[in-house]
């Protein structure tokens, strides 16, 4: 496996990737990746096996709180999981972090993503107490917006 920064020539195959990660995950415009590829490449990185995009993510250090790099995007392409690809991007987006001076890692779900909530403890991330539980899960209300609750994870830096 080879973890590398998304690149321009990629984002159609980025795209038909996030595709298949409906419900939970949309994909985003051309145009968007673009602009991941062109200034946030370096926390965006892109998993290819045999010259096959295995796994992308999309993450992205906060201007305003230079201590936080938010994970927007986990994709693992259905015929690689189970190979360590997603446990191995986000190792990338960690050790990028770190190097930067980042404190802390976060992602959020949505509260029905059973798949997700078993994932993110696993890869050490932590659900943070919020307003109300759904299947023993935190759930923050409104996090993305009117009716968007999400729960939350954190990966707390050195």
């Amino acid at each position: 496996m080879k973890i590398s920064p998304l690149r321009q020539e990629l984002i159609p195959q980025v795209i038909d990737l996030m595709e298949l990660g409906a419900p939970y995950i949309r994909p985003r415009t051309y145009s968007d990746y673009w602009l991941y590829a062109s200034l946030f490449s370096s926390t965006c990185p892109v998993a290819t096996i045999d010259d096959a995009l295995a796994g992308a993510v999309m993450a992205f250090r906060s201007q305003d709180n230079p201590d936080d790099v938010y994970i927007q995007d986990v994709m693992t392409h259905p015929s690689y999981r189970q190979r360590g690809v997603s446990k191995s991007l986000i190792a990338d987006v960690r050790d990028h972090a770190v190097s930067c001076g980042a404190k802390r890692l976060y992602l959020t779900s949505e509260p029905e993503n059973t798949a997700a909530h078993a994932a993110w403890p696993a890869m050490g991330f932590v659900n943070q107490p919020s307003d109300y539980k759904v299947n023993d899960i935190w759930v923050t209300a409104d996090f993305k917006g009117p009716g968007k609750d999400r729960a939350v994870y954190e990966y707390h830096l050195g």
